[in-house]
């Protein structure tokens, strides 16, 4: 299995309607859409707070995720599988577009 690329997120950001663009290591940017597991409930249920969402989000654990403990604290947060993340929607850049 040598040689094959371990997604790693390098930074994470929030875009609009609670969607979530990932910068990978590699270069590759994705969008994740977030309503459907906000809407499901369960852990990701206080993501529906934008506060929260765009308040707590963060890299931990090599993927997009969101600091529960407010100390940066890799077994306190929800994150996403970073492989999920990155079959995600491949986007351009959205800050290249802020003038």
């Amino acid at each position: 299995m040598s040689g094959e690329y371990f997604p790693e997120v390098v930074q994470a950001l929030v875009g609009p309607d609670q969607t979530v663009y990932a910068y990978f290591s590699d270069g590759r940017i994705t969008r994740v859409d977030m309503k459907p597991l906000i809407s499901a409930g369960g852990v990701f249920s206080c993501l529906a707070s934008d506060d929260f969402f765009s308040g707590a989000i963060t890299v931990l654990n090599g993927t997009v995720a969101w600091d529960v403990s407010g100390v940066f604290d890799p077994t306190q947060c929800i994150d996403l599988d970073p492989f999920t993340v990155y079959a995600a929607e491949r986007v351009s850049d959205p800050l290249e577009s802020v003038a």
